[in-house]
Formats: structure tokens, C-alpha cells, sequence
């Protein structure tokens, strides 16, 4: 049997006051979950929400930025082509965030 350095022995036989104690917090977790309302299933909803903002919001730049370059590469239009796109990349991603933050929970 393994023992720490207090001497304790740390073998296969569960401490009932752990057990306790994992029991009591685990029903004060339920309590507070009720109480606040709180779910599980919404956090992990504002995790989803957040992830599709961050890649709407990289998509639509990096996306609108490489087609105004290669706009300025094909007809020489120099940073004009950059620029126009990039404003229609913001306009997009912030078109996509507003509807991303309306969505109603289910």
C-alpha cells in the first residue's frame, strides 16, 4: 500500500468522509444550479455562440481581404480592390454577429 509523507495509507478503502463530502457538494451544485437557474446546456450555448462570432469575424476578413487582393492583382487597381472588400468584410461579419446575438434559446 502506497503511503504519502505523513504517513497516512492511501489504499483501495474509500474515506466515508470524502464520500460525504463529494455527496454534500455535489448536492449543494444542484442547489445553486436550481436556484441561479443556471443550466449546463446554456453555458455550453454561449460557448457555440462565441466560437461561431470569433469565426465569423476572421472568416469574413481573411475571406474579403484575399478576394480584394487578387482583385488588385488581376486588374491593377493597386489597394483600392484591398480596401472595398475589406468594408464589405466588416459590413458582412458584423451582419453575421447581430443575427448570431438576436438567436433566440431553444
Amino acid at each position: 500500500m502506497a503511503e504519502d509523507d505523513s504517513g497516512q495509507d492511501f489504499g483501495k478503502a474509500e474515506d466515508p468522509r470524502l464520500t460525504s463530502l463529494d455527496e454534500r457538494l455535489r448536492q449543494a451544485r444542484d442547489t445553486e444550479a436550481a436556484r441561479s437557474g443556471v443550466k449546463k446546456q446554456d453555458t455550453d450555448r454561449g460557448y457555440s455562440q462565441g466560437n461561431r462570432v470569433i469565426s465569423a469575424l476572421i472568416g469574413s476578413l481573411v475571406g474579403s481581404a484575399l478576394i480584394g487582393w487578387l482583385i488588385d492583382r488581376w486588374f491593377g487597381t493597386a489597394p483600392w480592390g484591398l480596401i472595398v472588400m475589406l468594408f464589405l468584410g466588416i459590413a458582412v461579419a458584423f451582419r453575421q454577429i447581430i443575427r448570431i446575438g438576436g438567436e433566440r434559446p431553444e
